[in-house]
Protein backbone atom coordinates (compact mmCIF):
# COMPACT_ATOMS: atom_id res chain seq x y z
CA UNK A 1 0.00 0.00 0.00
CA UNK A 2 1.17 3.44 -1.18
CA UNK A 3 2.08 6.04 1.65
CA UNK A 4 1.43 8.68 -0.77
CA UNK A 5 -0.28 7.73 -3.18
CA UNK A 6 -1.13 11.68 -4.40
CA UNK A 7 -0.15 11.00 -8.16
CA UNK A 8 -2.51 8.16 -8.80
CA UNK A 9 -5.38 10.05 -7.04
CA UNK A 10 -4.47 13.03 -9.13
CA UNK A 11 -4.78 10.53 -12.51
CA UNK A 12 -8.16 9.56 -11.55
CA UNK A 13 -9.24 12.63 -10.87
CA UNK A 14 -10.13 11.67 -7.25
CA UNK A 15 -10.21 14.52 -4.38
CA UNK A 16 -6.83 15.20 -2.93
CA UNK A 17 -6.14 18.24 -0.19
CA UNK A 18 -2.98 19.38 -2.79
CA UNK A 19 -1.71 18.47 -6.24
CA UNK A 20 1.00 15.85 -6.22
CA UNK A 21 4.27 17.06 -7.62
CA UNK A 22 7.92 16.02 -9.22
CA UNK A 23 9.85 17.33 -12.31
CA UNK A 24 11.02 16.10 -15.57
CA UNK A 25 14.95 15.02 -15.51
CA UNK A 26 14.72 15.29 -11.56
CA UNK A 27 16.73 12.49 -11.39
CA UNK A 28 20.11 14.26 -12.80
CA UNK A 29 22.52 16.41 -13.73
CA UNK A 30 21.82 19.48 -11.24
CA UNK A 31 22.10 16.99 -8.39
CA UNK A 32 25.42 16.84 -6.54
CA UNK A 33 25.06 13.16 -5.57
CA UNK A 34 24.82 12.81 -9.51
CA UNK A 35 27.62 14.06 -10.74
CA UNK A 36 29.86 12.65 -8.47
CA UNK A 37 27.99 8.75 -10.33
CA UNK A 38 28.64 10.67 -13.44
CA UNK A 39 32.44 11.09 -13.29
CA UNK A 40 32.38 6.85 -12.45
CA UNK A 41 30.63 5.73 -14.68
CA UNK A 42 29.58 6.84 -18.37
CA UNK A 43 25.94 7.39 -19.71
CA UNK A 44 25.17 3.77 -20.39
CA UNK A 45 26.89 2.31 -17.53
CA UNK A 46 24.83 4.73 -15.25
CA UNK A 47 21.42 3.37 -17.26
CA UNK A 48 21.94 -0.20 -18.12
CA UNK A 49 23.26 -1.06 -14.61
CA UNK A 50 20.20 -1.76 -11.82
CA UNK A 51 21.73 -0.59 -8.65
CA UNK A 52 23.02 2.74 -10.73
CA UNK A 53 19.49 3.10 -12.26
CA UNK A 54 18.11 2.44 -8.78
CA UNK A 55 20.42 4.63 -7.10
CA UNK A 56 20.03 8.01 -9.39
CA UNK A 57 16.49 7.69 -9.37
CA UNK A 58 15.54 7.79 -5.45
CA UNK A 59 18.23 10.55 -5.01
CA UNK A 60 15.37 13.16 -5.90
CA UNK A 61 12.63 11.14 -3.36
CA UNK A 62 15.60 11.68 -0.86
CA UNK A 63 16.86 14.76 -1.76
CA UNK A 64 13.72 17.37 -2.80
CA UNK A 65 10.95 15.77 -1.14
CA UNK A 66 9.34 14.71 -4.98
CA UNK A 67 5.96 12.76 -4.45
CA UNK A 68 6.58 10.32 -7.35
CA UNK A 69 10.20 8.94 -8.23
CA UNK A 70 10.35 8.62 -12.27
CA UNK A 71 12.83 5.62 -13.39
CA UNK A 72 16.55 6.56 -14.81
CA UNK A 73 17.03 5.82 -18.05
CA UNK A 74 16.88 7.26 -21.82
CA UNK A 75 14.17 7.76 -24.59
CA UNK A 76 16.74 6.61 -26.79
CA UNK A 77 17.01 2.98 -25.27
CA UNK A 78 14.27 1.69 -27.42
CA UNK A 79 16.49 2.59 -31.14
CA UNK A 80 19.59 0.69 -28.93
CA UNK A 81 17.09 -2.83 -28.27
CA UNK A 82 15.68 -2.58 -32.43
CA UNK A 83 19.60 -2.99 -33.20
CA UNK A 84 20.71 0.86 -33.71
CA UNK A 85 23.95 1.79 -32.36
CA UNK A 86 23.37 4.49 -30.56
CA UNK A 87 26.67 6.59 -28.99
CA UNK A 88 25.72 9.44 -26.06
CA UNK A 89 28.88 11.81 -25.37
CA UNK A 90 28.86 13.80 -22.10
CA UNK A 91 28.22 17.77 -23.18
CA UNK A 92 27.22 16.63 -27.21
CA UNK A 93 24.29 14.49 -26.64
CA UNK A 94 23.27 11.44 -28.33
CA UNK A 95 25.07 9.81 -31.97
CA UNK A 96 23.75 7.39 -34.36
CA UNK A 97 26.41 6.68 -36.81
CA UNK A 98 23.93 4.37 -39.28
CA UNK A 99 20.70 6.38 -39.35
CA UNK A 100 17.58 4.47 -41.10
CA UNK A 101 17.02 5.92 -44.68
CA UNK A 102 15.27 3.06 -46.72
CA UNK A 103 12.87 -0.02 -46.09
CA UNK A 104 15.80 -2.49 -45.65
CA UNK A 105 16.82 -0.17 -42.61
CA UNK A 106 13.84 -0.79 -41.08
CA UNK A 107 12.83 -4.49 -42.15
CA UNK A 108 16.62 -4.96 -40.01
CA UNK A 109 14.92 -3.23 -36.64
CA UNK A 110 13.70 -5.69 -33.97
CA UNK A 111 10.38 -5.03 -32.28
CA UNK A 112 10.95 -7.93 -30.13
CA UNK A 113 12.83 -5.66 -27.79
CA UNK A 114 12.25 -7.62 -24.17
CA UNK A 115 15.14 -8.95 -23.80
CA UNK A 116 17.50 -6.39 -24.96
CA UNK A 117 15.87 -4.38 -22.02
CA UNK A 118 15.54 -6.62 -19.31
CA UNK A 119 18.36 -4.36 -17.78
CA UNK A 120 15.87 -1.89 -17.83
CA UNK A 121 12.91 -4.33 -15.80
CA UNK A 122 15.66 -5.37 -13.55
CA UNK A 123 15.76 -1.51 -12.79
CA UNK A 124 12.49 -1.01 -11.79
CA UNK A 125 11.97 -3.78 -10.01
CA UNK A 126 14.87 -2.94 -7.81
CA UNK A 127 13.67 0.60 -7.47
CA UNK A 128 10.17 -0.48 -6.67
CA UNK A 129 11.41 -2.62 -3.78
CA UNK A 130 14.01 0.24 -2.58
CA UNK A 131 11.26 3.06 -2.33
CA UNK A 132 9.50 0.72 0.04
CA UNK A 133 6.28 2.34 -0.95
CA UNK A 134 7.03 5.79 -0.30
CA UNK A 135 5.80 7.33 -3.88
CA UNK A 136 4.78 5.45 -6.51
CA UNK A 137 7.51 4.94 -9.44
CA UNK A 138 7.02 5.60 -13.08
CA UNK A 139 8.01 4.73 -16.42
CA UNK A 140 8.87 6.11 -19.50
CA UNK A 141 9.63 5.85 -23.38
CA UNK A 142 9.94 8.30 -26.15
CA UNK A 143 7.00 8.82 -28.82
CA UNK A 144 7.78 7.11 -32.25
CA UNK A 145 7.60 10.53 -33.67
CA UNK A 146 10.65 11.69 -31.73
CA UNK A 147 12.80 8.34 -31.79
CA UNK A 148 12.21 8.58 -35.52
CA UNK A 149 13.49 12.06 -35.66
CA UNK A 150 17.03 10.61 -33.76
CA UNK A 151 16.81 7.24 -35.93
CA UNK A 152 17.25 9.42 -39.37
CA UNK A 153 18.37 12.33 -38.07
CA UNK A 154 21.37 10.36 -36.58
CA UNK A 155 22.21 13.19 -33.76
CA UNK A 156 20.03 15.83 -31.80
CA UNK A 157 19.31 19.22 -33.84
CA UNK A 158 17.33 22.37 -33.80
CA UNK A 159 14.88 21.65 -36.54
CA UNK A 160 15.14 18.20 -37.74
CA UNK A 161 14.83 19.60 -40.99
CA UNK A 162 15.91 16.14 -42.89
CA UNK A 163 13.75 13.91 -39.97
CA UNK A 164 10.26 16.15 -41.46
CA UNK A 165 11.53 15.98 -45.33
CA UNK A 166 11.59 11.94 -44.71
CA UNK A 167 8.00 12.01 -43.32
CA UNK A 168 6.93 14.51 -46.00
CA UNK A 169 8.30 13.29 -49.09
CA UNK A 170 8.66 9.37 -48.00
CA UNK A 171 5.77 8.80 -46.15
CA UNK A 172 5.50 5.43 -46.59
CA UNK A 173 8.57 4.88 -45.44
CA UNK A 174 7.85 6.71 -42.40
CA UNK A 175 4.98 5.73 -41.41
CA UNK A 176 6.10 1.89 -41.40
CA UNK A 177 9.28 3.27 -39.32
CA UNK A 178 6.93 4.68 -36.61
CA UNK A 179 4.34 1.66 -37.11
CA UNK A 180 7.58 -0.58 -36.18
CA UNK A 181 8.74 1.79 -33.61
CA UNK A 182 4.92 1.58 -31.87
CA UNK A 183 4.99 -1.59 -31.97
CA UNK A 184 7.91 -2.25 -29.61
CA UNK A 185 7.04 0.78 -27.45
CA UNK A 186 3.88 -0.87 -26.79
CA UNK A 187 6.11 -4.00 -25.76
CA UNK A 188 8.35 -2.08 -23.92
CA UNK A 189 5.67 0.20 -21.66
CA UNK A 190 3.79 -2.83 -20.77
CA UNK A 191 6.62 -4.77 -19.28
CA UNK A 192 7.73 -1.44 -17.88
CA UNK A 193 4.29 -2.02 -15.79
CA UNK A 194 4.75 -5.35 -14.94
CA UNK A 195 8.49 -4.74 -13.69
CA UNK A 196 6.88 -2.22 -10.64
CA UNK A 197 5.89 1.01 -12.73
CA UNK A 198 2.76 2.31 -11.16
CA UNK A 199 2.17 4.79 -14.23
CA UNK A 200 4.09 5.71 -17.95
CA UNK A 201 4.80 8.68 -19.48
CA UNK A 202 4.91 9.03 -23.26
CA UNK A 203 7.90 11.90 -24.22
CA UNK A 204 7.13 13.15 -27.67
CA UNK A 205 9.79 16.40 -27.51
CA UNK A 206 9.70 17.11 -30.61
CA UNK A 207 6.42 16.72 -32.16
CA UNK A 208 6.07 20.80 -31.62
CA UNK A 209 7.97 20.85 -34.97
CA UNK A 210 4.81 19.18 -36.75
CA UNK A 211 1.79 21.14 -38.16
CA UNK A 212 -1.59 20.64 -36.83
CA UNK A 213 -2.49 18.23 -39.56
CA UNK A 214 1.46 16.78 -39.69
CA UNK A 215 0.96 15.98 -35.72
CA UNK A 216 -2.37 13.97 -36.72
CA UNK A 217 -0.37 11.96 -39.14
CA UNK A 218 2.35 11.54 -37.69
CA UNK A 219 2.67 11.88 -33.96
CA UNK A 220 -1.03 11.59 -32.80
CA UNK A 221 -1.97 8.41 -34.22
CA UNK A 222 0.67 6.56 -32.45
CA UNK A 223 0.47 7.71 -29.27
CA UNK A 224 -2.96 7.05 -28.99
CA UNK A 225 -2.36 3.38 -30.20
CA UNK A 226 0.35 2.96 -27.35
CA UNK A 227 -1.91 4.81 -24.85
CA UNK A 228 -4.62 2.52 -25.81
CA UNK A 229 -2.66 -0.79 -25.42
CA UNK A 230 -1.13 0.47 -22.41
CA UNK A 231 -3.63 2.19 -20.41
CA UNK A 232 -5.51 -1.65 -19.75
CA UNK A 233 -2.11 -2.39 -17.65
CA UNK A 234 -1.74 1.32 -16.02
CA UNK A 235 -2.25 4.96 -16.01
CA UNK A 236 -0.78 6.52 -19.24
CA UNK A 237 0.59 10.04 -19.58
CA UNK A 238 1.16 12.17 -22.41
CA UNK A 239 3.43 14.66 -23.20
CA UNK A 240 3.47 16.45 -26.66
CA UNK A 241 5.77 19.37 -26.32
CA UNK A 242 5.38 22.25 -28.27
CA UNK A 243 1.86 20.70 -29.50
CA UNK A 244 -1.24 22.95 -27.50
CA UNK A 245 -3.44 22.56 -31.16
CA UNK A 246 -3.65 18.52 -30.22
CA UNK A 247 -4.63 19.02 -26.87
CA UNK A 248 -8.57 18.80 -27.14
CA UNK A 249 -8.54 15.97 -29.32
CA UNK A 250 -5.97 14.09 -27.45
CA UNK A 251 -8.26 14.47 -24.24
CA UNK A 252 -11.15 13.30 -26.13
CA UNK A 253 -9.16 9.79 -26.05
CA UNK A 254 -10.17 7.75 -22.11
CA UNK A 255 -7.03 5.80 -22.71
CA UNK A 256 -5.08 9.38 -22.07
CA UNK A 257 -5.12 9.75 -18.26
CA UNK A 258 -3.05 12.95 -18.22
CA UNK A 259 -1.43 15.15 -20.62
CA UNK A 260 1.80 17.31 -19.76
CA UNK A 261 1.49 21.04 -21.05
CA UNK A 262 4.80 23.14 -21.83
CA UNK A 263 4.85 26.81 -20.58
CA UNK A 264 3.24 28.10 -24.18
CA UNK A 265 -0.45 27.83 -22.95
CA UNK A 266 -1.74 29.25 -20.49
CA UNK A 267 -3.83 26.41 -17.89
CA UNK A 268 -7.30 28.24 -17.98
CA UNK A 269 -6.99 27.83 -22.11
CA UNK A 270 -5.54 24.27 -21.36
CA UNK A 271 -8.19 23.57 -18.97
CA UNK A 272 -11.00 25.01 -21.35
CA UNK A 273 -9.46 22.51 -24.34
CA UNK A 274 -9.82 19.68 -22.18
CA UNK A 275 -12.96 20.01 -20.45
CA UNK A 276 -11.97 18.01 -17.14
CA UNK A 277 -11.60 15.12 -19.61
CA UNK A 278 -8.00 14.36 -18.74
CA UNK A 279 -5.60 15.34 -15.63
CA UNK A 280 -3.28 18.25 -16.46
CA UNK A 281 0.46 18.52 -15.84
CA UNK A 282 3.04 20.88 -16.18
CA UNK A 283 4.07 24.16 -16.92
CA UNK A 284 6.57 25.78 -15.09
CA UNK A 285 9.33 27.00 -17.07
CA UNK A 286 12.53 25.50 -15.67
CA UNK A 287 14.12 28.58 -16.40
CA UNK A 288 12.44 30.58 -13.47
CA UNK A 289 13.69 28.45 -10.73
CA UNK A 290 16.55 30.59 -11.00
CA UNK A 291 14.05 33.67 -9.52
CA UNK A 292 14.80 33.99 -5.87
CA UNK A 293 13.09 31.79 -3.99
CA UNK A 294 9.58 33.87 -2.46
CA UNK A 295 9.15 35.13 -5.67
CA UNK A 296 9.61 31.59 -7.59
CA UNK A 297 7.37 30.05 -4.04
CA UNK A 298 4.63 33.21 -5.31
CA UNK A 299 4.77 31.77 -8.78
CA UNK A 300 4.22 28.48 -8.37
CA UNK A 301 0.84 29.20 -6.43
CA UNK A 302 -0.28 31.49 -9.21
CA UNK A 303 -0.03 28.28 -11.49
CA UNK A 304 -1.50 26.12 -9.59
CA UNK A 305 -4.54 28.59 -8.71
CA UNK A 306 -5.14 28.90 -12.37
CA UNK A 307 -4.83 25.41 -13.00
CA UNK A 308 -7.23 24.19 -9.99
CA UNK A 309 -5.48 22.13 -7.64
CA UNK A 310 -8.13 19.11 -8.84
CA UNK A 311 -7.28 16.55 -11.53
CA UNK A 312 -3.71 18.50 -11.64
CA UNK A 313 -0.14 17.10 -11.21
CA UNK A 314 2.70 20.10 -10.59
CA UNK A 315 5.40 19.83 -12.91
CA UNK A 316 7.97 21.65 -15.05
CA UNK A 317 6.58 22.66 -18.90
CA UNK A 318 10.06 20.48 -19.55
CA UNK A 319 13.09 18.82 -17.90
CA UNK A 320 14.75 20.68 -15.41
CA UNK A 321 18.44 22.27 -16.88
CA UNK A 322 21.69 21.55 -15.75
CA UNK A 323 22.32 24.61 -13.75
CA UNK A 324 19.40 25.16 -11.48
CA UNK A 325 20.40 25.08 -7.38
CA UNK A 326 19.02 22.31 -5.29
CA UNK A 327 17.64 24.29 -2.94
CA UNK A 328 15.29 26.63 -5.74
CA UNK A 329 14.20 23.10 -7.02
CA UNK A 330 13.20 21.92 -3.37
CA UNK A 331 11.64 25.09 -3.10
CA UNK A 332 10.03 24.53 -5.91
CA UNK A 333 8.68 21.21 -4.38
CA UNK A 334 7.79 23.00 -0.85
CA UNK A 335 6.10 25.53 -2.31
CA UNK A 336 3.51 22.71 -3.62
CA UNK A 337 3.62 21.12 -0.62
CA UNK A 338 2.42 24.19 1.28
CA UNK A 339 -0.37 25.44 -1.36
CA UNK A 340 -3.58 25.40 0.45
CA UNK A 341 -6.96 26.10 -1.38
Amino acid sequence: MLKNDLLLKALRKEKVSRPPVWMMRQAGRYLPQYIELRKKYDFFTRVQTPELACEITLQPVDIIGVDAAIIFSDILVIPQAMGMTVLMEEGKGPLLPKVIASQNDIDQLNIDVEGNLQYMFNALSLTKREINNRVPLIGFAGAPFTLLCYMVEGKGSKGFEKAKAFCFTQSALAHSLLSKITAATIVYLKAQLKAGADVVQIFDSWSGMLSPDDFDQFAGKYLLQIAEAVAPHGPVILFPKGSASALESLSKNTAVSGIGIDWNMRPEKARLETQGRVTLQGNFDPIRLLMPIPELKKEVHKMIKAFGAQAYIANLGHGIVPHIPVDHAKAFVDAVKEYQE
